[in-house]
């Protein structure tokens, strides 16, 4: 179910994938929104009952004046308000699991355990896709066919509008987005204080396994551990069982006090 909340005057859209279970928020990488977790909240449930924002400027949300660190990790405290819910678990991906480690090191009793998905504490970020990107299409067929290998990636940000088919974030915004995720992170991945997930893609271009495997050693002993998937950087899409099983079986070893 897609719903709304507002903050500071802005629109803020999310999808509350229902069910009984015990709530898990996740949060999207660039380029996506929060439909791109649908086939993870299916193989969770009915255990864990997924809620997932579209962050500022993405998906059914508000465009935004700015991008920085504080702006996404203040959404995410609003949106958290809004549910009404104590402590939960956070996922997020790429943009997302910045925003997700961000929140947990600056609202620690808010979190219970942290699922990051392929992005590192040192981020720089690559916004050269988003200025190859065709503006927009005829249709969405003429779209997907120049998006080429890039299609399934995006598929679920591809929107139709008056003047034909584009997306669900704006181009020149995803760039200020990405320079503001670019840089040195580690004082609020050092600072997470919970039990974390770390998720990384065997081919990803994005996060190396030896930084991978540094982020784990830099935390507390046994607080942290590495699941390495064959997978590129959106591992959620590029292997979408393996994602599922990895985040499952640390949810089901997580404390249930």
């Amino acid at each position: 179910m897609r719903e709304f909340c507002t903050v500071d005057r802005r629109r803020l859209s999310f999808l509350d994938f229902g069910g009984p279970g015990v709530p898990l928020l996740a949060f999207h990488g660039h380029y996506n929104e929060a439909s791109t977790f649908a086939p993870l909240a299916e193989a969770l449930a009915p255990q864990w009952r997924v809620m997932a924002l579209d962050q500022r400027g993405h998906g059914d949300s508000d465009r935004a004046q700015s991008y920085r660190r504080a702006d996404y990790v203040a959404d995410i405290a609003a949106f958290h308000r809004h549910l009404g819910l104590g402590p939960v678990v956070i996922l997020g991906h790429s943009l997302g699991g910045v925003n997700a480690y961000q929140y947990a090191a600056r609202h620690a009793d808010q979190v219970t355990a942290l699922i990051v998905e392929d992005v590192g504490a040192v981020v720089n970020a690559d916004w050269s896709l988003a200025t190859q990107l065709p503006r927009n299409a005829a249709s969405r067929q003429e779209l997907v066919s120049r998006l080429g290998a890039t299609a399934p990636y995006l598929e679920c940000s591809l929107r139709q509008f008056e003047g034909g088919w584009g997306y669900s974030f704006d181009i020149d915004h995803t760039v200020l987005s990405h320079k503001a995720l670019t840089g040195d992170h580690w004082s609020d991945w050092e600072s997470v204080d919970c039990p974390t997930l770390l998720i990384r893609g065997t081919d990803s271009e994005v996060l190396a396994h030896d930084h991978a495997r540094e982020m784990i050693a830099r935390r507390a002993a046994g607080q942290a551990r590495l699941a390495e998937l064959p997978a590129g950087h959106v591992v959620h899409c590029d292997a979408p069982e393996r994602f599922a099983a990895a985040v499952r079986s640390f949810l089901t070893q997580l404390p249930t006090d």
